[in-house]
Formats: C-alpha cells, structure tokens, sequence
C-alpha cells in the first residue's frame, strides 16, 4: 500500500496508555511534551492530527477489574476517564483519543490481523517461558532477577506458561528493518534509544507470540476464536483507528489515506522494542509504510531517587497542578529536563526555577514596562519602527535570529534549549532596561531614545511569549493581551496560523501606536509549602 501524505500535516502520538491504573506523572510528561509539538507545529501554519488514548486489554487489565469487583470494561471506562480529565487539566489539546475497547478499533484490528495472514507471517506453536503478566511479555530466563522476578516489576514474579500461541515471523524481517535503520538514521531517536535498538537487532531477532489462550477480555483471533489477539499486536493498531474519520468506515485503507505515515510516535524508552521493532516489522508485514520517527524519552525520578508505591515517594500529577497550575508544570518539566534523558523533580527546584525565569525575569519585566509606556507614551506602543532601531541593538541582535534557533530547538525535540534560548533574551532586556535607565532618559528630554528603549523591550517580550506558547500557552495569551492583541494561543481556530506565523514570527513587527492593555502580574511568585511537601 502506498499512502500520499500532505507536506502540511504533521501527524503524532502519545503512547496508548495501559489503563491498569490512574496516570501517574510519567505519562503526564510524554504528554505535554506531545502537546507543545502539536502547537508548535501549529504555530507554523501545518494541519496536526495529535493522538494521544488508552490500550484497554489484556490479562492485567482482567486480573485488576477481578480484584476491584468491576467488570474489564468499568475499569476501563473509569481509567480512561482520568487520563481524560488530566489532560484537560494539563491544557492538553488533543485531537483523537482512541481506546482499544472501541468497536471501531476491533475492525481495524481484524483487518490488519488478516492481511498479516495471507501474507503467511503468522503461524501456530507451542511457547513454553517465563510471562510478567504487568509487562504482558515473555521475558528470557537470564533476564529476571531475584530469583525469578521481572527486572521492570520487581514486587512481580514472572509466571511459567507451556501453551498454544500464534506467533508473527518476525525474524523474517531481520535484514529489512536493518535496511530501515540504515537508511533512515532519524528513525529511532535520540542516538542512545537508537544505538540500544540496533545492538537488539543485531544478536539476532525471534519470533513472538501474538495471542493468548484462556483470555476472555481482548480481540478474538479471527481464524480461531478460542485464542486472543495478544495486548501489542492489538494495541499498536490504536495508533491506526484514531486516523479514522467519524463518519468513515473504519478500514485501513480509509485509516491510511490522510495522515500516514506518523510523523512521530513519542513513548517512554521502556516500551522502545515493541515500537522501533516489532511495529515497522509488523507494518511491512501488512505492507503498510513504518512511521518517520519513534522518540524515546526517559524517566523521572524524584528527589533523586526512582518512584514507587513501595517506596512512598509518588508523584501525584493532580495535587501537582492544583498547586502550582498547568503552565508552570508544563514550563517546569520541559525547560529543566533535557528531553531524551532520564530527568528529576525536586520541589525546591521547582519553585526555584518557576520565580526566576517567569515571575522575576519576564513577568516582572513585562509589569514595569508596561507601567512606564504608559507614563511616558500614553499607555501605547511607542512610535518605533524596528528599522529605525540600529542593528546592534542588544535587544534586536538576539531577536533577528532567535526563531531560527528556537525553531531548530522545537524540531529537534530540544524544549530544554528553546526555553534556555528564549530566556536569554528576557534576561538580556532586564538588563538592558536597568543599562538604559528610560525613567533618567525621559528626565533628561530624551523622548526618542525612551521609545526606542521601551520599543526594543516590549517587541522582545512579544517574541518571548510567541515562542514560549507551545510550552506556556496561557501565560503567553495573558502577554499578547496586555500588549493590545487579541490572540488566544489556547484558541488556533480564532486566527490564521499559517499568516499569523509568517507575521509574528520576526522581531520588529509589534506595531506602533497600539494601545497597549492594563498592566498585572501574569505570573505570581510561588511559595514553598512549609508542610505537606509533593
């Protein structure tokens, strides 16, 4: 199958995450990082199809419904339901959620089985092992630990299974996901996830099982009902039904038509093999073109050490964003984690890092600003243009070519360097203001330069706030406003990305003369709690 895709669609992922139980931090974090991408490319005028859900079967899902007294799909109607409200309070603007309990899902699923078939990629064996049931996976003896436990789950010991499996051929694609790797380099990011995938590759590939027998809650396998389409061969696929129209049937050809191939699938490095792996291999087995990237992040700790219930040291994501509210969450984890590597959460740190760059830095810039174009220009833009400012203007020597390089930054996946880089420049205006000092100026009858100054500074915080607004949405909309705009950045249907991207993108283009809004803190300093720390 050939899919002809549009150079102005991006399309992208979240995983699809098991709904076992509520979210927890980690995948509060793939999906903010998700978020700002979709709004980035937005911001650049594309059409996105952002996809974020949840894998909904399997033998985990069953055992902890049993043990709730629910049935599998109250669990995972209750699940689903708080990955749902998470976002919402993350400001995550999603476009497709899709769930592999959905019917829509099931057609796509049998379809995709069936074509695999025919193309004799799947057959019928006996598959004796180790099974960790919360990773739903056969793991090699000699990778358990303590005795028998899985090295992900170590509170779970894996279970030995002697039963009947349909296997996928998956060691009949060796040379051709070698020949993917080769020739698409970018294909598995960052270079780490990339190096750890092709030394698995190269020892060589197996076979794996495809279904469950004894399993009542999943996807029947066409030609044999007795047995269940197995958790990955089924939930991958969910990546697929969620391209579906609503109105559409729901077949591949319908699914692939617009948006395929992905332009990126954003997981946890934990789930890397069956994404980078098994999935292309899957994909050419159907005769489907493999996505253009899978990114690999890493994981969280916190304090310094790895999270757990065992340990007592989670991290609620919803007490997180009842105290300190979406953006900063957002800003926190994006500017402070290099993105591809395992990364901490310190409360201290935190606060820190939220009061210097957006309460002192740039709110407090804004705020005094503001409060003296209004003093000395009539609470307008001063009568600048950005031709008139000469070009090694502190201000405007960093501004000409910041998009460039934030822009680079965003592409890369590199928030870390965007927020560093868009920073600088808020940093420089500080001290710009206090090196220029417009209050002397205006005293001494230097009305020019005082517009000149307060120009430079207020056209480099509209910059700042545009290209802070994938990361910092709202907090950016609150600085386009007490600027005279009427942008909302929560809002991409109020305005024309495309023009308003060309337009906006530059230094220089604020215009002259426009009245500018109330000045008020846009973002309030935080406080440390003296008890009940996160």
């Amino acid at each position: 199958m050939t899919e002809q895709k549009s150079n102005n669609t991006f399309s992208l992922t979240t995983p699809l995450y098991y709904v076992n139980d509520v979210p927890h931090i980690g995948s509060a974090y793939t999906t903010m990082a998700a978020d700002a991408i979709a709004r980035f490319q937005r911001l650049q005028g594309k059409e996105v199809l952002f996809i974020t859900g949840t894998d909904e079967h399997g033998q985990k899902i069953q055992r902890t419904a049993e043990e709730k007294g629910l049935s599998p799909q109250e669990q995972c109607d209750k699940v689903a339901a708080s990955f749902d409200n998470l976002w919402q309070k993350l400001n995550i603007q999603y476009d497709r959620f899709s769930r592999t309990t959905a019917e829509r899902h099931e057609a796509i699923v049998k379809e995709f089985f069936q074509r695999v078939w025919e193309n004799d990629d799947i057959y019928l064996a006996q598959k004796q092992g180790w099974y960790c049931v919360s990773c739903e996976e056969f793991k090699e003896e000699r990778e358990l630990v303590n005795d028998g436990y899985c090295p992900i789950h170590i509170n779970k010991k894996a279970e030995w299974r002697d039963e009947e499996n349909y296997f996928f051929r998956l060691s009949k694609y060796q040379s051709k996901l070698e020949s993917l790797y080769e020739n698409h380099p970018d294909f598995i990011q960052p270079s780490s996830r990339r190096k750890e995938v092709l030394n698995f590759v190269k020892q060589g590939l197996q076979d794996f099982s495809i279904s469950r027998v004894n399993l009542d809650w999943g996807i029947e396998v066409p030609p044999d009902p007795k047995h269940t389409i197995y958790v990955w061969f089924d939930a991958l696929l969910g990546y697929v039904t969620a391209l579906v129209d609503p109105e559409q049937d729901p077949t591949l050809e319908n699914a692939l038509s617009r948006w395929w191939p992905m332009n990126l699938h954003l997981i946890g490095k934990d789930i890397l093999r069956f994404h980078a792996v098994y999935w292309p291999a899957m994909l050419m087995s159907a005769g489907v073109t493999p996505p253009k990237k899978v990114f690999g992040h890493g994981f969280l700790t916190k304090d310094g050490q790895k999270m757990g219930k065992s340990l007592g040291n989670t991290l609620d994501p919803i007490a997180l964003l009842d105290r300190y509210g979406a953006d900063a969450v957002r800003y926190y984890f994006l500017r402070e984690i290099e993105f591809g590597q395992d990364g901490d959460f310190n409360e201290t740190r935190f606060v820190n890092v939220l009061n210097a760059d957006l309460a002192n830095d740039f709110g407090n810039l804004l705020n005094r600003t503001l409060k003296m174009a209004k003093k000395y220009c009539g609470n307008q833009v001063p009568n600048v243009k950005a031709k008139d400012i000469p070009a090694d203007n502190p201000l405007k020597a960093i501004g000409v070519d910041l998009n460039d390089r934030v822009t680079e930054a965003y592409h890369n996946l590199s928030f870390s360097q965007a927020c560093k880089a868009i920073i600088n420049l808020v940093s420089t205006s500080n001290k710009y203001i206090d090196e220029q000092a417009p209050w002397s100026l205006y005293k001494q009858g230097e009305q020019t330069q005082v517009e000149i100054v307060l120009y430079s500074i207020l056209e480099s915080i509209r910059l700042s706030a545009y290209l802070l607004s994938p990361i910092t949405p709202t907090l950016s909309t609150e600085i386009y406003q007490q600027l005279g705009f009427t942008i909302d950045f929560n809002q991409p249907s109020c305005f024309n990305q495309e023009t308003f991207f060309k337009t906006h993108q530059s230094w220089g283009i604020l215009p002259p003369l426009q009245a500018l809004g109330e000045a008020k803190p846009v973002f309030l300093r935080l406080e440390l709690p003296e008890e009940n720390p996160l």
